[in-house]
């Protein structure tokens, strides 16, 4: 398995491309003379996003402490893969943040072959950079399909079928 290391990352971002509802997103970062484009499921962002809000409070880390500035991102270039997986962690003596991105499986194979044949990669990330890339993302993903204030799900502009004004979802 061929794993490669940006460390530290230079810059990390996410990328949407398309109309809301039918965006393709992508994860951006340069580090260690490397460039890479990932595409990625919104709801993988999404995941991603929560968990670095809980470990950065675990890490008593606040978000205003970020001095790292936060910009547009360039059109995204070509995917080298689709992410399958991704992992998060942080390393105390090094006080970084490693997120561990990994290609979905393509075609039929077993898991096994799946472990050992799929890319991954290794973005190591200060706190400062952690906090940037999820102010970043957030951007990203609010700039979507509006929520629903009933039900919580995207609106089409064609119009919503609210589930809740059909009776099929309670209120809160």
């Amino acid at each position: 398995m061929a794993i490669y290391e940006l460390d530290p990352v230079d810059r990390i971002a996410v990328a949407a491309v398309g109309e809301p509802g039918q965006r393709r997103f992508f994860l951006l970062a340069t580090g260690s003379g490397r460039t890479l484009t990932l595409s990625c499921e919104k709801s993988q962002i999404q995941a991603l996003v929560a968990r670095l809000h809980q470990m950065l409070e675990a890490q008593q880390i606040e978000a205003a402490e970020s001095s790292v500035a936060v910009g547009a991102t360039d059109p995204p270039g070509e995917p080298e893969w689709q992410i399958g997986e991704m992992g998060l962690g942080y390393h105390e003596a090094r006080r970084m943040f490693v997120l561990v991105a990994s290609q979905a499986a393509v075609g039929e194979s077993t898991e096994e072959t799946e472990a050992s044949d799929a890319p991954s990669v290794r973005f190591w990330l200060s706190p400062d950079q952690v906090v940037a890339f999820s102010v970043q993302a957030e951007s990203v993903l609010s700039a979507g399909r509006p929520l629903c204030p009933r039900c919580g799900l995207p609106m089409d502009p064609a119009g919503h079928p609210c589930p809740v004004m059909n009776g099929a979802r309670p209120v809160f």
